[in-house]
């Protein structure tokens, strides 16, 4: 019985003996996230060739694309959807450049 008091008084009295966390620290600034690019080598092609700046893009890795015979049987796609089409004119490095330059349209 002595013991279940004395078990009793310290679950009581812990918190009073329990140290005081040490204070948090402050929070690292959070940085704003990048925004994202207005257009990607994912948007469909038609969208890119409305925008002008986005066009002279593509035409200036894929010369001729706003002319292609068969632009209304692709256009709905994007460049990674066609590059597996395309017989090999869209290599991966003109999907990196038009990447990049994609992204640097505002």
């Amino acid at each position: 019985m002595k013991h279940l008091a004395a078990i009793a008084a310290l679950t009581i009295a812990a918190p009073l003996f329990a140290q005081a966390a040490p204070p948090a620290a402050p929070a690292a600034p959070v940085e704003a996230a990048a925004p994202a690019p207005k257009y990607t080598v994912n948007t469909p092609i038609e969208q890119l060739l409305a925008d002008p700046a986005a066009k002279a893009v593509l035409e200036a890795s894929i010369p001729g694309i706003s002319m292609h015979p068969s632009l209304d049987q692709f256009k709905a796609m994007s460049l990674t959807e066609v590059q597996p089409y395309s017989a090999g004119a869209i290599t991966d490095e003109i999907i990196a450049t038009v990447k990049t330059n994609l992204a640097a349209i505002k």
